[in-house]
């Protein structure tokens, strides 16, 4: 607040305001480039960008030529338009991903260093204490009133440009990645250019989802957030590709440099919201491998979701493929599953036990003591449920192996949405 003894509203302040302003004025090289190498000396973030060095040292010379002159003609701040400099080169940290807080904190480092040129001014001039004490503060509201307005001004011109860049960005990312899904030829340079990614190696497809999704842009911050974690516990060479599908849900690629494998481990130990999913595909290399591992994800992701019930926090394709490959002739496998199944498909917690006990032995090459270790039961627990499974059936497992273990896994997956009640088993 001002000091109600010092009045600085005498046209006399003003008028000397006026002439330490004029003399820095006949400096203003000096003080341009000093104030210029002081943002580029005190924040790294600005010194890196090369590119757009000149445009700031432009914004420097527009900014404090525009002050000097607020101060010698005392021309108030609602005249006074955003140099053109000053918003082009925040419209630029915009377009680069600068953080704003550094282009603020290079008119503060600025503001400072600016006041530091017209008090030393002003020590030179030959008047009493009054005077310089009320020509201080006058000074100092002027040029903390418009560093304050410009400042405002350069969040605006910051937002707007950070907004309309990620749009536009976004949209042309898109649609390369259209382009590349739909196999159509494409230059490959030009498309790692505009993806940020490189194409020429090999990637992991993902497509991961909020299950209790609000419907918020949040939402797409978390997956993507999730999507840098498991790239982080995957040791990818780069950062993920992500393409946001609706507010949630998402597809993305991890890279993989060379190594031709991806251990889906990386998922459980990333730290993310229980609510989040993953379908992931088969690691593959280059633009086709780009797609396909890409529809590996989908196809994962569609055995997910086909139960209805809660999706589990991953699913690999590996795990799943001839269930997704199933998935495509949905009208046809439910029927198949019962007529191969047949009493063993009743959905009911006591035949569950028995088709999970019959599908590990089968897995396991129809042994019992693998069996028994694997689901952790005693032997003889196993040979009776794979008895009784074998009862519900109708016939020898051996006759139809192959379906039987492909129905089993079917009805793991998929649940309810291949299986009949229990009840309408009972009725026949």
């Amino acid at each position: 607040c001002e000091n109600p003894q010092v009045d600085m509203d005498r046209p006399a302040v003003a008028e000397l305001m006026s002439e330490v302003a004029a003399a820095v004025t006949r400096r203003v090289a000096v003080v341009r480039e000093d104030v210029y190498e002081t943002i580029v000396r005190e924040i790294p973030q600005l010194r890196d960008d090369k590119p757009v060095l000149a445009l700031l040292a432009s914004s420097v010379d527009s900014n404090v030529d525009t002050c000097l002159q607020i101060m010698q003609h005392r021309i108030d701040l609602s005249a006074v338009p955003a140099p053109a400099a000053a918003v082009e080169y925040a419209r630029r940290l915009a377009q680069r991903g600068t953080p704003l807080t550094a282009l603020l904190r290079a008119y503060r480092v600025g503001h400072a260093c600016f006041t530091d040129w017209v008090l030393k001014e002003l020590a030179q001039h030959p008047a009493d204490a009054e005077m310089v004490s009320a020509a201080t503060l006058s000074m100092s509201r002027a040029v903390a009133g418009y560093i304050d307005y410009i400042s405002e001004k350069m969040v605006e011109a910051y937002g707007q440009e950070r907004e309309i860049w990620l749009r536009n960005r976004s949209a042309a990312r898109a649609a390369r990645i259209r382009d590349l899904l739909s196999g159509e030829r494409i230059d490959v340079s030009a498309a790692e250019v505009t993806l940020g990614y490189r194409l020429r190696q090999y990637h992991v497809g993902v497509v991961c989802w909020a299950g209790d999704a609000a419907g918020t842009t949040e939402e797409i911050t978390r997956l993507e957030r999730a999507i840098s974690h498991v790239a982080g516990q995957a040791a990818c060479h780069g950062d993920p590709l992500f393409l946001p599908r609706d507010e949630s849900s998402a597809w993305a690629w991890l890279p993989l440099g060379s190594r031709d494998g991806f251990d889906a481990a990386a998922v459980d130990k990333a730290e993310m919201d229980d609510d989040i999913h993953f379908a992931v595909g088969d690691a593959a290399k280059g633009t086709r491998g780009f797609r396909v591992t890409h529809q590996q994800a989908t196809a994962a992701q569609a055995v997910a979701l086909a139960s209805g019930s809660p999706a589990p926090r991953a699913v690999t394709f590996s795990q799943v493929a001839p269930v997704a490959m199933m998935l495509t002739s949905r009208e046809l496998l439910r029927p198949w599953v019962l007529g191969t199944l047949a009493g063993l498909a009743a959905d009911d917690e006591h035949h569950a036990r028995l088709r999970e006990t019959l599908l590990v032995f089968l897995e396991s090459g129809g042994s019992y003591k693998t069996t028994a270790e694997w689901l952790r039961l005693h032997k003889n627990t196993v040979q009776y449920r794979v008895r009784k499974a074998q009862e519900s059936i109708g016939r020898p497992v051996g006759e139809n192996r192959s379906d039987v273990e492909l129905a089993l896994r079917a009805s793991h997956w998929l649940g309810s949405a291949v299986l009949e009640p229990a009840t309408a088993l009972d009725a026949r």
